[in-house]
């Protein structure tokens, strides 16, 4: 699973990157809106403890 994780870090890595480079305000804005949720979703997935919260959000036992 670890590798998803990482691949999730770097397409919001690449996401935040490209947007900040863009010239349209209003693409540049959603870009790097969406690499950041990209970004912060990996890193809370990384954290110990995070399967157990996710379990407990869409209710798997």
């Amino acid at each position: 699973m670890g590798f998803w994780y990482f691949l999730i870090l770097f397409i919001g890595l690449f996401l935040v990157i490209k947007g900040i480079l863009m010239k349209k305000p209003v693409k540049k804005i959603s870009l790097v809106f969406m690499g950041l949720l990209c970004i912060s979703f990996s890193i809370f997935m990384f954290s110990p403890g995070s399967a157990e919260i996710i379990s407990d959000l869409l209710n798997l036992n």
